[in-house]
């Protein structure tokens, strides 16, 4: 094997979850990357959310460096699921529901590029479901303004520093996102 297969298989299973049958990965974006991560956190067939960047050129941004708006990084949060217990329809569904996929480069209180809405898919059945979906939502009326999501296949995924890991539940501080529609729990 040469180096630049194993690396090909390296990034295959980074990109296609842990290698146990079922589970996969997708990276979602939707502003700031805390409450999107402590949203998803909360779904049976999430085993796994964890902020971090991706989609820019910069290799291993700091947070400092992406809040410059300078690196092409959005925030997102990689989601581990379970495909057995939730689908990728219905992880989309829960995604189009948190956030405000019509807002161009923020959410809530948050403007920049850093903050758009953005669906980065590990295979191409993500990537085909995710277009159709964006396409019926489009189509629906249910939005005014164009569904501005971008759709793209994953790049390098980068951990968000530790501080920024749970942390709604670690400061029972949120933002933007609403989850009254989950309930308690």
């Amino acid at each position: 094997m040469t180096g630049k297969t194993v690396l090909g298989i390296v990034a295959m299973v980074f990109l296609t979850g842990s290698g146990e049958a079922g589970v996969k990965k997708v990276l979602f974006g939707g502003g700031c990357f805390w409450g999107i991560e402590y949203a998803f956190s909360r779904l049976d067939g999430v085993k796994d959310s964890v902020s971090g960047y991706s989609g820019g050129h910069v290799e291993d941004p700091e947070y400092k460096e992406v809040c410059t708006d300078t690196t092409g990084h959005a925030e997102v949060v990689e989601v581990t699921y379970d495909e057995e217990k939730i689908s990728f329809g219905e992880l989309l569904e829960f995604f189009f529901k948190v956030h405000d996929p019509t807002q161009l480069n923020r959410q809530g209180p948050d403007y920049g590029t850093q903050y758009r809405s953005v669906i980065y898919t590990t295979d191409d059945g993500q990537l085909k479901e995710a277009l159709e979906y964006k396409s019926r939502l489009e189509r629906s009326g249910r939005y005014t303004r164009p569904v501005v999501t971008e759709i793209a296949p994953a790049s390098e995924f980068y951990r968000a520093e530790d501080y920024h890991q749970d942390y709604v539940i670690r400061t029972g501080r949120g933002c933007h996102i609403n989850l009254d529609f989950l309930g308690k729990k």
